[in-house]
């Protein structure tokens, strides 16, 4: 297998210096930029992630993620920042972050958080048949093995984390679930993340669905049920 080739963007050298020595350790293939403009000249297909700082000179680390994710660019993005407030935190999902981690930042939660989604596999729901490929409610369709999620035909552009929520949702159809059970089957207890990310991730999914962002209902007090009626159009 060929090792994974990251991007790290952070104006710091040494941060960049020291991320690189530790992260090639782990067998990553590493590129650097010294700032957002860099960073757009150097991503690729082939980058598995970017190691993203928030606070830079010129683009920030959020105007990035959000440009990234209006040009339909799903690599993802974990930020790294010394701005630690749950607004902060609360913005860099809204951007399409999957994760977010804080200076002063520890090595070796950065490289299990990076491996964690690197290697995290999407959703399977054990009440879904083994050899069921397709989720179809309607016209909104998701391909559990190529990935892919479709709406009258066309493609819809969701990063790994909306993929997975959305799949959850949909294999169990009028099951409410709780935002601790979403936290807990999408982001595996793996990283430290606020309950308020998952409402963050739900809002940006509706908007993407269409009218089918109708679906996803809220239950108050409860949490999250996908209705598998279709939408009034």
């Amino acid at each position: 297998m060929e090792p994974n080739k990251l991007l790290i963007v952070d104006d710091e050298e040494d941060i960049l210096e020291i991320l690189r020595f530790n992260l090639e350790y782990e067998g990553f293939i590493i590129d650097t930029a010294l700032s957002g403009e860099e960073a757009l000249e150097k991503l690729t297909p082939e980058h598995k992630l970017i190691l993203l700082d928030v606070m830079m000179d010129g683009m920030s680390g959020f105007r990035l993620a959000e440009k990234l994710r209006k040009d339909n660019i799903q690599t993802p993005i974990i930020f790294l920042t010394a701005r630690e407030t749950e607004n902060d935190m609360l913005t860099g999902f809204s951007v399409g972050a999957d994760d977010y981690i804080t200076k002063p930042f520890s090595i070796k939660e950065v490289i299990a958080r990076i491996k964690s989604i690197v290697k995290r596999d999407y959703v399977t729901f054990p009440a879904l048949e083994a050899d069921k490929e397709i989720l179809a409610i309607g016209d909104l369709k998701l391909n559990l093995v190529t990935k892919e999620a479709k709406l009258k035909g066309e493609n819809i552009i969701l990063t790994k984390t909306e993929f997975e929520i959305l799949s959850l949702l949909m294999q169990c159809p009028q099951k409410v679930f709780t935002r601790e059970e979403i936290l807990e089957k999408v982001w595996k207890n793996e990283s430290y993340v606020l309950e308020r990310t998952v409402d963050v991730h739900i809002a940006r999914l509706r908007k993407k669905l269409d009218e089918y962002g109708a679906c996803i209902t809220n239950r108050s007090g409860y949490g999250y049920i996908f209705n598998d009626n279709e939408p009034a159009v």
